[in-house]
């Protein structure tokens, strides 16, 4: 009775009405589902952030740094890319390049000038020394390098000065390979050698090594010096590129010593921005400079000085020992001159010296933030002199880089036109190609841990044998070319085989470039304060990478060698995305 008297009080539960109830019910269900799908939508579409726009002309170095939302990153011990690698060519710069004829035609009225009001007389004067400086032997020097070296374009010759005897000149000139793929400019210096004939004839019959000329070794002015600098020989772009962006010059004497601040007035009227702790230290080198860009960026925004740390810990995926190693130093492994030209920075420890002198006296003031989520634009109404991130020690909350993710991901630009890699490790790199002639063909095997890993890579030791390595190459490499193999393989006999049909080359061929008797030695213990620098992990897959990016052709151990994938098995399809 019970039970038919609560159906009876509802006749909507009526068997005639239980159809148009369940129809409703659907009704109102699918218009649910329809409006949390749209609040989803309005959600994901209010959040999204596109990727930094710096980095699509490289998909491959997008695909490895976007952020992730668990701000995690893989070890990895290849070589980071930086600014001079995303630069599209000048090719207005590059295309003003000297020959024969340009050099020919520039002396044509000095040397009608000279054989009018001069006799060739060499009695006696055969043996005099040679003048350096006379208009005569700057042709002769320029038409013979040339000459000697086919596969380079010039761009420009300084003056020849004395060289280290009175039958030798020391002459430099700026240059690229023929076939060059980096956006940059080389610098090189020799020494030649000339002889006098009876007739009062010069000719070359020799010219020395890479960076023979040290003579001719002048530090690049600025400013007004800039003028003298122009003395010698080039060819003008009829018009040049407006914003032409500056390019590494490769070879001229680096100038990374520390920023001063001029006065108490200057440093007292500055602004700074200070990033302290965090987990970034001994991290790979992706991840530091991933972090610093985001710190250097958000400096730019903010229109502050960047006050950075140049002490680096090099982490164990690069160091011989196995562990983390401290003391290293900023300016080893990037060019810190440009970066002080680009940008307002200053060493930490110098900074901290002049804070504590007139931090008080001026009343300065700090604006410390303890939470990555604070925005820089919530930052930019800041007056405070110092603004300093402290991070914690919880991973992975205390990476600098997750100061711009999220929002702040769309407005800090990470200003990568800023960072290049260290001219004195191109410089490296640059000896080893010229010791090749520029004229050599590249290939990077890959091998060590991943080699031994049949799971993840069941056919790259097989693939990077030798004898595969020989049987690949015949259809790729001409018999007898110059040959750089580009390895992590410790055994430096195991590629012998290859010698049989390449004239091969690898790293450890020119250790005298970093020894204790090279200019890189001598350049680096200065810069260390009188201690000398090993020649770490990390600068010798630097030298690696670039000696075999200057290779004419270039053969990648994935997709040219093997077909496992990069990152190991049925990883090929992310691979694709961003090769």
């Amino acid at each position: 009775m019970y039970g038919r008297s609560l159906i009876s009080r509802n006749g909507s539960f009526r068997p005639e009405h239980l159809g148009q109830n369940a129809l409703a019910m659907i009704g109102n269900l699918c218009f649910t589902f329809f409006v949390i799908g749209v609040l989803i939508f309005t959600i994901i579409a209010a959040t999204y952030e596109p990727e930094d726009p710096l980095f699509h002309p490289s998909t491959k170095i997008t695909t490895f740094l976007t952020s992730n939302s668990n701000a995690t990153f893989k070890s990895d011990n290849s070589v980071v890319k930086t600014g001079e690698d995303f630069m599209a060519s000048n090719q207005t710069a590059f295309a003003t390049f000297l020959n024969i004829t340009d050099v020919d035609n520039a002396v044509v009225g000095a040397e009608t000038e000279l054989a009018s009001s001069e006799t060739h007389d060499c009695s006696g004067k055969v043996d005099d020394p040679i003048n350096c400086r006379d208009p005569e032997v700057f042709h002769l020097l320029m038409r013979a390098a040339i000459e000697k070296f086919k596969d380079m374009h010039f761009y420009r010759f300084g003056k020849p000065v004395s060289g280290n005897n009175d039958s030798s000149c020391h002459m430099a000139w700026r240059f690229r390979p023929k076939e060059g793929k980096a956006a940059a400019f080389y610098k090189d210096y020799r020494s030649f050698s000339i002889v006098r004939s009876e007739n009062c004839t010069l000719s070359v019959v020799g010219i020395g090594d890479y960076h023979s000329g040290g003579n001719a070794r002048k530090r690049k002015r600025k400013g007004k010096d800039k003028e003298k600098d122009k003395e010698g020989f080039e060819k003008v772009p009829v018009k040049m590129e407006e914003n032409t962006i500056a390019l590494p010059e490769v070879g001229e004497i680096v100038n990374d010593a520390l920023p001063v601040v001029e006065s108490e007035g200057s440093f007292s009227h500055g602004n700074y921005l200070i990033y302290s702790g965090g987990g970034d230290r001994c991290k790979s080198m992706h991840q530091y400079l991933w972090s610093f860009m985001c710190m250097l960026g958000e400096a730019q925004y903010l229109n502050r000085t960047l006050v950075m740390d140049l002490s680096v810990c090099l982490s164990k995926i690069y160091t011989s020992s196995g562990s983390d190693e401290e003391g290293k130093d900023f300016r080893f492994y990037f060019d810190f001159e440009h970066l002080k030209d680009s940008a307002s920075v200053l060493d930490q420890t110098q900074f901290w010296s002049d804070w504590s002198k007139w931090q008080q006296k001026d009343g300065l003031s700090l604006h410390l933030v303890e939470d990555f989520r604070v925005t820089p634009m919530k930052l930019a109404g800041v007056k405070d002199t110092l603004i300093m991130r402290k991070f914690g020690s919880v991973e992975p909350d205390n990476y600098w880089y997750r100061v711009c993710e999220g929002e702040t991901e769309s407005v800090i630009q990470r200003p990568w036109h800023m960072i290049w890699k260290s001219r004195r490790l191109l410089d490296v790199a640059s000896a080893i190609a010229s010791r090749m002639n520029w004229d050599f063909d590249a290939v990077h095997v890959e091998r060590g841990e991943k080699a031994r890993n049949k799971e993840l890579w069941p056919n790259l030791d097989k693939d990077t044998s030798p004898e595969a390595l020989l049987a690949t190459l015949q259809d790729k490499i001409e018999d007898g070319r110059n040959l750089y193999v580009a390895t992590n393989e410790p055994d430096t006999s195991f590629f012998d085989p290859l010698k049989d049909k390449y004239s091969t080359h690898i790293l450890d061929e020119y250790k005298d470039l970093w020894d204790g008797n090279s200019d890189w030695y001598a350049e680096m213990t200065k810069l260390n304060n009188g201690s000398p620098v090993e020649f770490d992990g990390y600068m010798r897959i630097s030298v690696d990478t670039e000696v075999f990016l200057r290779g004419k052709k270039q053969i990648e151990t994935f997709n040219d060698l093997t077909n496992d994938c990069k990152d190991g098995i049925n990883t090929c399809s992310s691979q694709l995305v961003g090769t």
